[in-house]
């Protein structure tokens, strides 16, 4: 029975430790993560006015005004998180493959090894689409003042608006690569993703109405047209893979 008992603990003891090793690798990894973002955070605080006059490039001449004493504070606070998470991308998708890749296979490292610069692209390519959207949205917004009705935008929700449409468009051009780690691990294929497109039409109609934050008919008309693309292009990598 003492023996029965000192197997069964020991049996337990060695399930628990590969348990209290991965919680601590997660650990760590989240915390590296962590210090980049803030480290990015401190370079984008550094270079705010900067980022600023970049970002408010699309109003023109018009004002942003401030009403909050700690409005001003608060938005280079906010520009600086966006950034530090932008400048942290590559660490943060670097971590994420640092702690996934232990438990792969030498074949199936391999053949993920790609999708991380293309998970970097790939964010570049929402943000830099989202950028060329921006001007158009503001534009259109600002189309409908008049005589009586003249702009006095508050920078805190224009900023808002700006990193917010940007962000979400980075953010929102990475999911081909979820749909691909699913097909990996046999949730999906290209058939059954060619099956749902006409869902996909209707769920990416709806994401791109309720993500979008501002009010105009732009950015949600583009964002959907970016995530049918997209869709598209998941279908053509999974069948790549000989899913």
């Amino acid at each position: 029975m003492a023996v029965d008992s000192a197997l069964h603990e020991a049996a337990n003891a060695t399930r628990t430790a590969p348990l209290i090793d991965h919680l601590r690798e997660l650990r760590r990894r989240a915390l590296i993560c962590a210090i980049a973002v803030v480290a990015g955070g401190v370079a984008g605080f550094s270079f705010s006015d900067q980022l600023i006059e970049l970002l408010r490039g699309p109003l023109g001449s018009t004002k942003l005004y401030f009403t909050g004493v700690g409005d001003a504070f608060g938005i280079r606070m906010q520009l600086s998180l966006i950034a530090g998470i932008s400048l942290a991308m590559p660490i943060l998708l670097w971590q994420v493959w640092a702690f996934v890749s232990p438990g792969l296979t030498n074949a199936e490292r391999r053949s993920a090894r790609p999708w991380l610069p293309l998970a970097l692209a790939l964010f570049a390519l929402g943000a830099v689409i989202a950028w060329s959207v921006l001007p158009f949205a503001v534009g259109f917004l600002l189309s409908f003042g008049s005589d009586d009705l003249l702009p006095m935008i508050a920078a805190d929700r224009y900023f808002g608006f700006v990193s917010g449409l940007v962000f979400l468009f980075a953010v929102a051009a990475e999911y081909p690569i979820l749909l691909v780690f699913l097909s990996r691990v046999g949730v999906i294929t290209s058939a059954k993703l060619r099956a749902w497109r006409k869902g996909a039409i209707v769920g990416a109609v709806i994401i791109s109405a309720i993500a979008t934050p501002g009010t105009d008919l732009v950015s949600p008309l583009v964002l959907a047209i970016t995530l049918l693309l997209l869709y598209e292009l998941s279908i053509l990598l999974v069948r790549a893979g000989g899913r």
